[in-house]
């Protein structure tokens, strides 16, 4: 079993996805990983030495970064006299970043600060900084500071309690209210 499966199973006893990033961070897996960086996953990529990771990043799960690719297996097994190699390449992410659930991260990426990158995203070209991106493959759909505009104005009576991952019934009285008013503003309660 080579280092990165030991690291791997090493991940799945730390339950804290923070605590997860310390160990990899004092690990020295990433070519980088700023301060204040969340790793939901318990997969380490294959080559992680060429992933760099700013500062206060955070992904959500099932986040996969793919720093090569093996066609040239199928390209080698053509026997056209040609010997094709292994095609890899880094990724480095800016500060102020958030990853989408799901979202993959391919290599030759640079992604800049204060990024929101939308769950499902694939993300395949240089994502600018102050920028929200999404779709297959990622393009821009948005601007950070709108975001955070927007995010701003998001202040429910009753939040979710993440840390201990519930929402009370209050909460999710909340939640389903605003969820059918804003479909129907006709039935809102005044």
């Amino acid at each position: 079993m080579n280092k990165r499966h030991m690291l791997t199973l090493r991940l799945y006893t730390i339950p804290s996805p923070m605590k997860r990033a310390d160990y990899l961070r004092k690990k020295g897996v990433f070519h980088h990983m700023g301060k204040r960086v969340m790793i939901t996953s318990r997969k380490i990529p294959l080559y992680a030495n060429l992933i760099s990771i700013g500062n206060n990043v955070w992904m959500a799960s099932g986040v996969s970064f793919v720093t090569h690719d093996v066609t040239h297996f199928m390209l080698n097994g053509m026997q056209d006299g040609n010997r094709y190699q292994e095609k890899i390449g880094c990724i480095d992410i800016g500060d102020n970043v958030f990853i989408g659930a799901d979202a993959k991260i391919l290599y030759d990426v640079k992604i800049g600060d204060n990024v929101i990158i939308a769950a499902g995203a694939v993300v395949t070209k240089d994502v600018p900084s102050n920028s929200v991106v999404g779709g297959v493959p990622a393009r821009v759909i948005g601007s950070f500071g709108d975001f955070v505009r927007k995010r701003r104005e998001y202040s429910p009576e009753h939040p979710a309690n993440n840390a201990m991952q519930v929402v009370s019934p209050e909460c999710e009285a909340e939640a389903w209210e605003k969820f059918y008013n804003k479909r129907n503003p006709d039935n809102q309660k005044g």
